[in-house]
């Protein structure tokens, strides 16, 4: 029966003051009667234009529709014909600026939350532990994918499908990519990466670990053992700020400090890193990274963590769900507020951090408005740790140790909407080429890479 609320179904939550202090999930999922409610918001629009506002065109109306029914299963057949990673997308992907904004429903009220109802359809197939049958029948083309975040993932999932043998190549003792390292386990628990990644596996894609190309290997000597190569080595280099006191003790990239928590558990008593617990955390950005740093931070037990970002609360580039969250949680809000040094002790520790106020002023290149520093109102804040969550770019390693391909003034390998590069025979998607993004972008652009791959091997045959 169709639901014509203009109100979606609220998702659950853990309570703030419970979460604030753990890293169990914050988000709840729907039950089997909260998602067929919301699923029977769905208009099943003729012209789908949710679908095409999606960057790997998941059938949403289909997948919906089964919802409806209770076909709970075949909903995640549908999700699976388009997506490897739908578990993952459910939770981190930014529906509100893609699928969810071009839903009908959302003219006159909220959007069907498309979001949710892909999680939880992932997560009944994984709660059932459901077989499925792989029999793919093999091509015996070669194809190396370096890195296995989201695009080199979904890049490996395709091609697996099509019959090409495939190796991913992971510098860490993990795979996952930014899914593992970045991303904290009460917003992305790592049993669902892990679910996503052993399928694969179970479809007969090959996992080494450990092994950093540039290094361990050449992109040479790697293109000689396959037919095509995929580059999807992410954007793990962070970004400073280029102030005074930027190497004093407490000082972390939210690259080293995300990385310690999600990979190494420093929050565990027996971690190998264990992060020191401090009292009074800054964190200096306003995206998603920020917020998670932030978050994390609260959860080692910090009395207090403030986030430090230039621009107002309008201009904040994170997800609202995750400001929502982390507003709930406790996290205050220093806006309009740009550091400048970062100041210390005779032992080199971290005592405060100096701030100028700002104003905005006209808009930049993207339509934000630019910050402008108030002459003379600079002001010190209290504080024993500072993180910052300004932005990552490409790791430098390939681009330093291999030849042939062409990179951009910020680093990034140059490469078309296909992901088809100078050279010939490597292809490229994801954060490696455009600089840290979304998760479901990175994802898209392995879709095509792995499109791309399977028009140039067939060319070649």
């Amino acid at each position: 029966m169709a639901n014509m609320s203009n109100k979606s179904n609220v998702m659950p939550l853990l309570d703030p003051k419970v979460r604030a202090r753990c890293f169990d999930e914050v988000s709840l999922g729907y039950d089997e009667e909260t998602a067929i409610n919301e699923a029977n918001r769905c208009l099943h629009c003729k012209n789908k234009p949710c679908v095409s506002s999606c960057p790997v065109n998941i059938n949403i109306p289909e997948f919906i529709e089964e919802i409806k029914k209770g076909e709970f299963e075949k909903a995640y057949e549908i999700i699976s014909m388009t997506s490897s990673l739908s578990g993952i997308c459910g939770r981190v992907c930014p529906q509100e600026t893609q699928c969810e904004k071009a839903c009908i429903r959302g003219l006159k009220g909220d959007s069907v939350a498309i979001g949710r109802l892909e999680r939880f359809v992932s997560d009944y197939h994984n709660k059932n532990e459901i077989l499925e049958d792989f029999n793919i029948e093999k091509n015996n083309f070669n194809v190396a994918i370096i890195g296995s975040g989201p695009a080199g993932l979904s890049c490996a999932s395709d091609l697996i499908k099509l019959g090409y043998n495939v190796t991913i190549y992971e510098a860490l003792h993990v795979a996952g990519g930014v899914l593992t390292y970045g991303i904290p386990e009460f917003r992305l628990p790592k049993n669902i990466v892990n679910k996503e990644i052993d399928r694969l596996v179970k479809m007969g894609v090959e996992i080494k670990t450990n092994y950093v190309i540039g290094k361990t290997k050449t992109i040479d000597e790697l293109r000689k053992e396959n037919d095509a190569i995929f580059i999807s080595s992410g954007a793990g280099l962070p970004k400073f700020m280029n102030i005074k006191g930027e190497n004093l003790k407490g000082v972390y990239s939210a690259n080293e400090f995300l990385t310690r928590v999600n990979l190494m558990k420093a929050y565990l008593e027996e971690s190998d890193t264990p992060i020191m617990k401090f009292k009074n955390v800054v964190v200096v950005g306003g995206g998603n990274v920020a917020m998670d740093a932030s978050r994390c931070a609260l959860r080692l037990n910090a009395d207090k963590v403030t986030i430090c970002y230039r621009r107002s609360l309008n201009e904040l580039p994170a997800r609202k769900e995750e400001v929502e969250h982390a507003e709930a949680e406790g996290i205050e809000f220093n806006l309009l507020n740009n550091p400048c040094a970062i100041i210390g002790d005779e032992n080199g520790r971290v005592t405060g951090i100096e701030l100028i106020r700002q104003e905005l002023g006209e808009p930049d290149e993207r339509g934000r408005r630019s910050p402008v520093a108030v002459e003379g109102s600079n002001w010190v804040l209290d504080v024993d740790a500072v993180i910052i969550a300004i932005g990552t770019s490409p790791n430098p390693l390939i681009r330093n140790t291999t030849g042939g391909l062409t990179f951009t003034r910020k680093g990034g390998i140059e490469a078309d909407e296909g992901g088809v590069t100078s050279r010939e025979g490597v292809f490229a998607g994801g954060d490696a080429v455009t600089g840290a993004a979304t998760v479901i972008l990175a994802m898209g652009a392995g879709k095509e890479g792995a499109k791309s791959i399977d028009k140039y091997i067939k060319s070649k045959k």
